[in-house]
């Protein structure tokens, strides 16, 4: 036997010690990527019809203690001064709030908050009853800064997640990286999905769970990459954020859906001209390119159609999957004064229908609707009021014999030609009443 001085197996054993270590903190690194739950009723966004999900809408006196948030204009709420082109109807929300705003009988008219558990649960409920297959959370990355804003959000995903499991609806977390400030914010998004992993544990549920699944991992959405606006942070930014959610050993795992621009193939318009755009799109599951307000009519999206065509074929030859954006018209008149009421006309949904039927023709396996309540830009497809309120804002009519469930009528009509359960219909279905 070999004799070895105490000095030398002191240090062999300090090194077998720190072996040990490392061992058992790689095996306790490898369990916790077990924070995912392996599967969902969700395997895939692939045949499905998503729409976003904003839920930033307060009232004074909802508890969030967030006054009328993003229904003001420049701080006030009252006629003239708001910041939404639609108003919801509200017959079906068992809570509501009385505004300052009148309808043209003369009674006060009232809105929902986001905030209520109530007000999620009708939404989740149209989801089922009109065969819409779920919603993106969105999380501002400029809101969940504050402690105010993080509770909010913290609040509806909280409620969002218990009612798409009541009505068995998919759901998924969707990143909206505007109004990020620079490399800082990379720490609040990866602190906020460790948070949502830990304390909401958004992705294990049980088996029964519905968060959406994609390329058999949990599919999470960050939202402005590549942009020419002049944005403090960058694609290398984003690209820490991408490697965290693919590659943390404990809370990574995740598929990535990469929010474009329009033209972000050819680096055209809206597109920053940045190699390094295509090399991040190379490395994420899903290419979401952003087209709202880009075509205004029927004949334009065919233009754009030609380019959604090339795009398609560009994801195929990289093994990349692609989602088409489809929304219903725009407007942001009381936002932005200088633009004009009803912008983007929805034309009896035959502009909507326009985009879902190209895109399905182009071969589009998935569909993004912008948005299920965004009353801001006047895209929501939720229920809206026929008769809004009168005075000094002007709010968007729907046109006559429009129903108020239109939309979300349409979007479920579309999940189901995508799915080829009926027959592929090039014309708007026309609405099932008045």
């Amino acid at each position: 036997m070999k004799y070895y001085p105490a000095s030398k197996l002191a240090v062999f054993s300090n090194r077998l010690l720190i072996l040990f270590v490392l061992i058992l903190s790689l095996s306790g690194r490898l369990s916790a990527q077990l924070k995912h739950g392996k599967t969902s009723r969700f395997v895939s966004y692939k045949g499905l019809v998503m729409a976003g999900y904003q839920g930033w809408h307060n009232a004074p006196d909802d508890g969030a203690g967030r006054g009328w948030y993003h229904y003001t204009s420049g701080g006030k709420f009252a006629p003239g001064s708001t910041n939404v082109d639609l108003w919801a109807e509200t017959t079906e929300y068992p809570k509501v709030y009385k505004t300052p705003f009148y309808n043209d009988d003369g009674t006060s008219a009232y809105l929902q908050s986001a905030y209520d558990a109530s007000t999620t649960d009708v939404h989740f409920k149209w989801m089922k009853e009109y065969g819409l297959d779920g919603v993106f959370m969105q999380r501002f990355v400029s809101e969940i800064r504050s402690k105010s804003g993080k509770h909010h959000f913290n609040t509806v995903l909280a409620n969002a997640l218990q009612s798409a499991k009541k009505y068995g609806r998919a759901i998924s977390v969707m990143y909206d990286l505007s109004g990020c400030r620079d490399s800082v914010d990379v720490s609040v998004l990866i602190n906020d999905w460790k948070n949502l992993v830990d304390s909401l544990k958004i992705t294990s549920q049980g088996k029964e769970q519905t968060y959406l699944y994609h390329n058999g991992k949990p599919l999470v959405v960050l939202w402005g990459a590549g942009f020419n606006d002049n944005r403090k942070y960058t694609t290398k930014d984003v690209s820490k954020m991408v490697d965290f959610l693919q590659n943390d050993p404990v809370y990574g795992g995740c598929s990535i859906m990469l929010g474009v621009p329009t033209y972000w193939r050819e680096f055209g318009n809206d597109t920053e001209k940045n190699p390094a755009l295509h090399e991040l799109i190379k490395k994420v599951d899903i290419v979401h390119p952003w087209t709202v307000g880009r075509y205004r009519n029927e004949n334009a999206y065919e233009q754009y159609a030609k380019v959604q065509k090339k795009d398609i074929e560009w994801c195929n030859a990289k093994k990349i999957d692609y989602v088409a954006v489809v929304f219903p018209g725009f407007s942001w008149h009381n936002m932005n004064p200088n633009s004009p009421s009803n912008q983007i006309p929805r034309d009896r949904g035959k502009f909507f229908w326009k985009q879902i039927s190209g895109a399905i023709s182009n071969g589009v396996e998935m569909l993004y609707v912008a948005m299920f309540d965004e009353v801001d830009e006047g895209t929501a497809i939720f229920k809206i009021s026929k008769k809004p309120p009168i005075g000094a804002s002007t709010f968007i009519t729907f046109e006559y014999g429009i129903p108020s469930d239109y939309y979300l009528y349409l979007s479920g009509y579309a999940g189901k030609m995508l799915r080829k359960q009926t027959p592929f219909k090039l014309d708007v279905p026309l609405p099932r009443h008045d």
